[in-house]
């Protein structure tokens, strides 16, 4: 297991476990973040954390981390089954997504979302 996905794993942990500061550790002070549900993106640290805030008090997703591996370019890529349910339990999504980060220094700086 690569460093990378090291870290990814106990990301990914973190954030089902809604362990922000976990979580955050991992990003790059002024990571480049998705903001996969209300659309473009947040910068840093405190953005991301902010983000993950209003998310949660509304929606309660989950995500699954099933493969990984590092493209030509060298960033990992990570095929993730998503599942989304409302604060009353109702699954609103249920998907696989890929996610692709680049780092930096041993952080996270980047995230994309893109569809498999």
């Amino acid at each position: 297991m690569s460093t990378e996905e090291a870290v990814l794993k106990k990301t990914y942990d973190a954030f089902n476990a809604r362990d922000i500061d976990a979580a955050l550790v991992a990003m790059h002070p002024e990571v480049d973040w998705p903001n996969g549900w209300e659309g473009g993106r947040v910068t840093g640290r405190s953005a991301v954390r902010d983000y993950w805030m209003r998310q949660w008090a509304v929606i309660d997703p989950h995500v699954e981390p099933l493969q990984f591996r590092v493209d030509d370019s060298g960033r990992t890529v990570v095929d993730v089954h998503l599942l989304v349910r409302d604060r009353d339990g109702q699954v609103i999504a249920d998907q696989m997504v890929r996610h692709v980060y680049l780092f930096e220094g041993g952080l996270i700086r980047s995230m994309e979302i893109l569809q498999p």
